[in-house]
C-alpha cells in the first residue's frame, strides 16, 4: 500500500455522489466483507460463480463513480506482491503433465488452482480497493467499530494510518541526504544504502512510537477508542444488503 499513497489520500473518489456513496459506511463494509469471504471460500474451478461475481462487481464499480485508473493502479501494484505467492501454485501434481523440467513440472490440475487462486485474488483486491477509494478513513474506522471489530485492532489500524504519512516523509528525507552526500551515484552501492535506510527507519519508527503510545497514555489514553456517532442503518441499506447477500448465492447455486 506505500507504494501508491505517496500523497497519503487513500479516499480519493469519497466525496462524489453515487447510490454506492449514499449508503452508511458500515453497510459498504459489510457488503465488501461478505463479497470477499464468498469469494474466498468458493472451491477452485468454479468459473461461473466467480463470473458473475465479476459482473456484479463491474456494476457496482461504475455506479459508484470511482475513477477506473486509480483502481486498476493500485490493484496493479499489489498484484505484483501476490504474483510470487501464487506461483507456488503452478507447479502442483496431478492431472496431466504438460511441461516438466526435472523435479519441477506443470500440470492441468496446477494451471486450475493458479487461475482460480489469481481470479479470486483479483476479485477480492478490486472489491477491497473500492471500499477504501469511497470510504473516508475515519468513517471506515467508525464503521468497524459500529461492526464489533477489537478495538486494539482499529486502534492499530488508526495509528498505521495517522503515521505513516511520517514514516514516508523520514525516508524521502534520509533518501534527500544520502543523494547529496553523492551516495546513491554507483549502483553497487545502492542496494548497501538503502538496506541501510531500512533499518535507521525501523529502530526510529520503534523510537518514535514509544515515545507517542507515552504521550497518549500521559494524555489519557485507555487503549479504546473514542466514543463515535454513526449514522443509522436506512431501508436503501437493507435492500442493498439483502440484493448482495442474493446475488452471492445465485453464484454458488449454480453448481449445486
Amino acid at each position: 500500500m506505500l507504494l501508491h499513497i505517496s500523497s497519503f489520500q487513500l479516499d480519493i473518489d469519497s466525496q462524489r455522489a453515487s447510490p454506492w456513496h449514499q449508503l452508511v459506511p458500515q453497510t459498504r463494509v459489510l457488503c465488501a466483507l461478505l463479497f470477499v469471504f464468498a469469494t474466498a471460500l468458493t472451491p477452485n474451478g468454479h468459473w461461473w460463480t466467480w463470473t458473475i461475481y465479476a459482473i456484479g462487481l463491474a456494476i457496482g464499480i461504475r455506479l459508484s463513480r470511482s475513477t477506473l485508473s486509480v483502481l486498476l493502479k493500485r490493484v496493479a501494484i499489489e498484484s505484483t506482491f501476490l504474483g510470487v505467492v501464487l506461483l507456488g501454485t503452478l507447479f502442483r501434481q496431478g492431472g496431466t503433465v504438460l511441461w516438466q523440467w526435472g523435479s519441477l513440472q506443470i500440470t492441468t490440475l496446477g494451471l486450475m488452482i493458479l487461475g482460480s487462486v489469481a481470479f479470486k485474488a483479483l476479485l477480492c483486491l478490486l472489491m477491497l480497493n473500492l471500499l477504501v477509494l469511497t470510504t473516508p478513513v475515519p468513517a471506515l474506522l467508525n464503521a468497524l467499530i459500529v461492526l464489533k471489530v477489537p478495538p486494539l485492532l482499529v486502534a492499530i489500524l488508526a495509528s498505521m494510518y495517522r503515521y505513516i504519512a511520517v514514516l514516508i516523509e523520514e525516508f524521502q528525507k534520509m533518501r534527500q541526504a544520502a543523494t547529496a552526500r553523492n551516495l546513491m551515484r554507483y549502483s553497487r552501492w545502492q542496494r548497501l544504502i538503502m538496506g541501510n535506510m531500512i533499518g535507521s527507519l525501523f529502530i526510529r519508527t520503534y523510537e518514535r512510537g514509544d515515545r507517542i503510545h507515552q504521550a497518549m497514555l500521559s494524555r489519557g489514553y485507555t487503549g479504546l477508542p473514542p466514543a463515535v456517532t454513526f449514522s443509522k442503518v436506512r431501508q436503501p441499506d437493507i435492500k442493498v444488503l439483502t440484493l448482495t447477500v442474493i446475488w452471492l448465492l445465485l453464484g454458488q447455486i449454480i453448481y449445486l
